[in-house]
């Protein structure tokens, strides 16, 4: 099924001596973005998960899906309650930032898919341990995991349209992409996440 994005763009057109816009200077144009599902753009192109990228981009609250250096895919989602900051421990509500792997794929009865990303790895170790030797965090602090894509409880996709970030570090995606995504990738499939 065919996606559709709304997206206002407003055009401001300034006259070349004035510095100061009238409102008959203001034009409002709404587009619409179609977009292909990112699974029937993977089918038909024959593209192998592994060559296909996860790029979630926190400050943008999008998951974005490329095969090599083409845009596939835009998603809207949502993070963990503490949005901004990369996750130091277990219990902050951040989201992890950094390249990841996938640990495991499963059907989820709660959030319809879960994608586990392999956090803690080998570089969330260092930062971990950095932190608490230089008293970032407390000596006491767990470095956290079962941190992944998933969706949203049944009816509360308002909770991705709104940008309500409302789970404990995860990723959430509306129900409709977290199944478009699922399906699409698979553990060879790389994920980075940016603030």
């Amino acid at each position: 099924m065919v996606q559709y994005l709304k997206f206002v763009i407003v055009v401001i057109a300034f006259s070349s001596c004035a510095q100061t816009v009238d409102e008959d200077s203001i034009q409002i144009e709404e587009k619409v973005l179609v977009q292909t599902p990112l699974l029937e753009q993977v089918k038909a192109n024959n593209y192998a998960p592994k060559n296909l990228e996860i790029l979630i981009d926190k400050s943008d609250y999008t998951l974005q899906v490329f095969h090599k250096d083409s845009l596939l895919i835009t998603y809207p989602c949502v993070f963990g309650f503490e949005a901004v900051d990369d996750k130091m421990k277990e219990g902050d509500g951040a989201t992890p930032e950094g390249e990841f792997g996938i640990r495991s794929m499963y059907p989820h009865r709660s959030w319809s898919y879960f994608i586990w990303i392999d956090y803690p790895n080998e570089e969330s170790w260092r930062r971990f341990r950095k932190r608490k030797a230089d008293g970032t965090i407390e000596k006491s602090a767990t470095v956290g995991g079962e941190v992944g894509i998933h969706g949203v409880p049944v009816g509360a996709d308002d909770l991705i349209s709104s940008k309500t970030n409302w789970t404990l570090g995860c990723i959430s995606l509306s129900s409709e992409h977290i199944k478009d995504l699922y399906k699409s990738i698979n553990s060879s499939t790389k994920i980075k996440i940016v603030p």
